[in-house]
């Protein structure tokens, strides 16, 4: 890891100076190692149950120091037509550019262990946990998620989820008694469901935007993953529907599409996975601060910023609500 001797400075420095250890225990020089360890295995920490930097691509475009940051979405406009010799009435071709601007927001936590701990883990021998550490990671990452899906009102963000401008499939109300779910749908429906929430992208688009990806909420990915579709020689809902759109390179279940529509509604989510369409913006990833004097303990502070999903390309995205 390209950072770990600045963390070793920094933390040595901080600690030297921070009028809590004895230096002639070497107790400054041990808290600085033993953090270096902790800050490294913090990186490592894997979090699957925040998946929005897992199923998105994740871009780091803006500074680290930006407030903003602003991006161009393209259409092209205009048309040709036929023309006789000498004309002098041509058609205009241009490109409509429409530029948004979003706004980046700063999260920050923290962690910390007190100077007993510290001197406990050196008389001992044995390192310092790394369970604060990584609890800080996960709050963090846990917030970043947060946001990429759901957004947040009160600061004004906008989550993937409730996008206004993303293309809605309205689900048909065809299922038993009236039903828009798919525990209340035949196989063959809810094939059709899939099918055609699809096709909408290709569709509304003309072509232009080939999704690849599909997120479900879990209960009903085990449904198309284990329902027989009728007639297909022993296939599932699943299969059969992944040999019919081959493009569809990845069916997910991810437990942020429950409840995630309207009124609680569970969704599925159907987009190009590419970051010239859409991207989780992370000007700041996770960062750890050297450590700061609070009364008799050493604090961690860590921080890091975001701007959530940007759409750059709403129509390659398709949301059903309902299912």
């Amino acid at each position: 890891m390209s950072n770990v001797m600045r963390y070793d400075e920094q933390d040595l420095m901080a600690c030297k100076t921070s009028g809590l250890f004895r230096e002639d225990a070497g107790e400054s020089v041990f808290f600085a190692q033993e953090l270096q360890k902790v800050k490294a295995k913090t990186y490592d920490v894997k979090t699957p149950a925040n998946n929005a930097m897992n199923i998105f691509p994740v871009t780091s475009e803006a500074d680290p120091g930006a407030d903003t940051v602003a991006f161009d979405s393209y259409d092209s406009v205009g048309m040709a037509k036929i023309i006789t010799n000498y004309a002098d009435d041509l058609p205009r071709a241009d490109v409509k550019a429409q530029r948004t601007i979003v706004k980046v927001f700063d999260i920050g936590t923290s962690y910390g262990y007190s100077i007993k701990d510290i001197r406990r883990a050196k008389m001992t021998g044995k390192p310092l946990t790394t369970r604060k550490a990584e609890s800080a990671r996960r709050a963090n990452d846990a917030l970043v998620n947060k946001i990429a899906f759901q957004g947040d009102a009160e600061h004004g963000i906008l989550g993937i989820f409730k996008h206004p401008n993303i293309t809605k499939y309205v689900l048909p109300a065809d299922g038993e008694g009236s039903a828009t779910t798919w525990d209340k749908k035949t196989p063959v429906q809810i094939l059709r469901d899939m099918n055609n929430a699809v096709s909408m992208i290709v569709d509304v688009t003309k072509g232009v935007e080939i999704p690849d990806t599909i997120l479900l909420p879990i209960d009903k990915y085990n449904i198309i993953a284990t329902t027989l579709l009728p007639d297909s020689g022993g296939q599932t809902i699943l299969s059969f529907f992944q040999e019919k759109n081959p493009y569809i390179q990845t069916i997910k279940s991810i437990h942020e599409a429950s409840g995630a529509g309207t009124g609680g509604k569970d969704i599925m989510f159907i987009y190009r996975n590419d970051a010239n369409a859409l991207s989780l913006e992370i000007p700041l990833p996770f960062e750890q601060l050297a450590p700061q004097r609070e009364n008799l303990e050493m604090v961690v502070p860590c921080d890091s910023s975001t701007a959530g999903v940007m759409v750059y390309y709403p129509l390659s995205i398709c949301m059903a609500e309902g299912i």
